[in-house]
């Protein structure tokens, strides 16, 4: 089977397993190691020791426990992804059945690692980028340099890309202290041909002495809403961003389904609702499969009761929970173009 009728067979099956109301996302935290010291993000704390890390051996057979409950949209997550030596051999474990997505800070992307990469089956790739200027991102991740190989990074990842920029987007977290800058981003995300995704903090990361590091003030959603028709390239649903001020100002929100249709498979094989309640734990995928920890999973009835964090990937399963809707489908489709 070659690699775009590998793509288009798995993204058949990703679209038949959300009208079916079926499982459809999975964050994989392939690693707590990173090699930057960002503010709003807990995991390089977490002390995990490489040993502990699953194997490709164990994401192999994870990839095909979770295509026994259909095609997925991998997030493939750390710390920082790249850290580890064999992330082409597990892109690959997870291509045979599913869509791979990695987010990485881009610190280690080369052209020899960007072409492997989407050799391998990943389908697109996220790199983090949160200021329009130097000094601010270097200084918000802890590491001088980290700015240029951010945007070089996605320059090599677009021209390794087999469909383009469609391949490749910027992600940007909003924060108090960017939420001015979110146009600047855009132009020069815009420049280099790829897409832009917004996301908020997760409020347990703002609870910090840092005021730059607290969620951004309302209203938001009319401007981003309005930035969203000018540049085509800001691919966030929209009803993504539609909500964003009523998670602001403390508004009924929908009802988190994350847990159900999406999931959370940590470092160590714990599987639990999202990333953000690690303690929450269901079951482990090294002790028994994900079919019978999923029931487990979506019984648990504190899941849907949460409504800590309005977080692009929660937004990603009200989109497209419960069979999606047409709005979530147009934008999926846009999405997913050429890809």
């Amino acid at each position: 089977m070659t690699s775009t009728y590998r793509t288009l067979s798995n993204q058949l099956r990703f679209a038949y397993g959300v009208a079916r109301r079926r499982p459809f996302d999975v964050c994989v935290q392939l690693t707590h190691r990173c090699n930057m010291r960002c503010g709003f993000c807990h995991f390089w704390t977490s002390g995990t020791d490489p040993s502990q890390e699953l194997t490709v051996a164990d994401y192999r057979r994870i990839s095909a426990d979770l295509a026994r409950l259909g095609s997925f949209l991998v997030s493939l997550e750390g710390g920082e992804p790249l850290m580890r030596d064999d992330i082409v051999d597990v892109v690959e474990a997870f291509a045979r059945h599913h869509l791979p997505v990695i987010y990485t800070n881009g610190w280690y992307v080369d052209a020899p690692l960007a072409a492997a990469l989407f050799a391998a089956g990943m389908t697109q790739v996220g790199v983090s980028i949160d200021y329009p200027d130097r000094a601010r991102h270097d200084m918000s991740r802890g590491l001088v340099g980290a700015f240029d190989r951010a945007w070089s990074a996605v320059e090599t990842l677009r021209r390794a890309a087999p469909h383009g920029g469609s391949q490749v987007h910027v992600m940007t977290i909003l924060m108090k202290d960017n939420q001015q800058d979110v146009e600047s981003l855009l132009r020069m995300s815009e420049r280099r041909g790829v897409d832009h995704h917004l996301t908020l903090l997760s409020p347990r990361r703002t609870r910090t002495a840092d005021d730059a590091l607290s969620l951004p003030s309302p209203p938001r959603s009319t401007d981003l809403l309005r930035l969203r028709k000018r540049y085509g390239h800001l691919s966030t649903f929209r009803e993504y961003l539609e909500l964003i001020d009523a998670f602001l100002l403390g508004a009924d929100m929908p009802r988190c389904v994350m847990g159900q249709q999406m999931f959370n498979i940590g470092v160590t094989g714990a599987v639990t609702p999202c990333n953000e309640k690690l303690d929450w734990i269901a079951g482990n995928v090294t002790e028994e499969s994900i079919a019978s920890i999923h029931r487990r999973l979506s019984k648990m009835s504190q899941v849907g009761r949460c409504g800590d964090c309005w977080l692009l990937c929660r937004g990603f399963s009200h989109v497209l929970g419960s069979r999606g809707s047409l709005k979530g489908w147009a934008d999926l489709a846009a999405r997913m173009r050429s890809r």
